[in-house]
């Protein structure tokens, strides 16, 4: 990729807010990608990221601000010309069961001005084999490429992601990966929204996590795990009441955090750090039930952030 197509900026939301009555469920937030990238929109449940991606894909309109995809605006009579330049694969896509897959990739290319020809969607999304089997008599893994393969078809600029491996197992959620690789590599552009962190980790350059309808972190994976300030979680559920304070002083602790029952320190080194911790334990006669080590991962950032776990309802 070149610097100046890395540059090149393909979708713009400006002071983007979407009421409902008196609910806010998007705050005024302002996003850029540029091309070839994969952007991650993560947070929970009601955060607001659906309906942010929803505007950006022309379904909702804003109450205020503006989304420009590939130097278009919405709602500037450009609405078709933005479309033939954008895929989309949700969750979960409803197609005709007894078309054959050969017939669902047809009916959709006929929708875009130029494009995949059929037998090269197939290729890509290696459904050679099932092009003459029904939709119904398909696995869910087979399914989500149809899916895929018809939000590529018009050979998009812009590709939307919508929890795209949700309930497949591990084989096909790799399958999945792959064609995005490839879609990418062609210098295509993708935002993805998602529930699996390792996901977001192995596919995002840039991840922006919502919360209450507003950005409240943004950055690269590994700059969201460092801004935690330590690279290792030391996990403690104790027998008795272990207050915070408790552990102050104790050199190597960067960060205490109260989840729960459970206390979670933020380390440089949990191997130097447990020994002077458990002491201090001992001497406040403080037993442990639960006691655990792990490197710091984007499951960590968006709990620190947000309070609770992505799919925590």
């Amino acid at each position: 990729m070149t610097s100046s197509a890395a540059e090149e900026v393909v979708a713009r939301c400006v002071g983007l807010v979407k009421r409902y009555d008196d609910l806010v469920a998007v705050d005024g937030i302002d996003l850029q990608l540029t091309r070839g990238e994969c952007f991650g929109l993560l947070g929970p449940n009601g955060a607001g990221k659906t309906t942010t991606v929803e505007m950006m894909e022309g379904l909702t309109e804003p109450t205020a601000g503006y989304v420009e995809l590939l130097g278009l605006r919405w709602g500037s009579g450009q609405d078709d010309r933005i479309r033939a330049r954008m895929g989309v694969a949700l969750q979960e896509t409803v197609l005709a069961d007894k078309l054959t897959v050969e017939e669902v990739i047809r009916l959709f290319r006929s929708f875009y001005p130029s494009g995949r020809t059929v037998d090269e969607v197939l290729e890509l999304m290696q459904l050679g084999p099932k092009r003459k089997a029904q939709y119904h008599q398909l696995s869910g893994g087979q399914k989500q490429r149809v899916a895929l393969g018809v939000a590529l078809v018009g050979r998009p600029d812009l590709l939307f992601l919508d929890e795209p491996t949700t309930g497949l197992d591990p084989q096909a959620r790799m399958s999945v990966w792959e064609v995005v690789a490839r879609y990418r590599e062609e210098g295509g552009t993708v935002v993805l929204t998602t529930h699996y962190m390792e996901e977001a980790a192995n596919m995002c350059d840039r991840i922006a996590v919502m919360d209450h309808g507003k950005i409240i972190a943004e950055g690269t994976p590994s700059g969201l795990v460092a801004s935690l300030g330590g690279r290792q979680l030391v996990e403690l559920e104790p027998a008795g009441e272990l207050s915070e304070a408790t552990l102050e002083g104790i050199s190597g602790i960067q960060g205490v955090a109260t989840r729960g029952r459970r206390v979670v320190l933020t380390v440089e080194d949990f191997a130097s750090v447990l020994p002077p911790v458990l002491a201090r334990l001992a001497e406040r006669g403080v037993g442990l039930l639960h006691l655990s080590t792990h490197e710091a991962t984007l499951d960590d950032v968006f709990v620190s952030l947000t309070g609770r776990g992505l799919r925590d309802e």
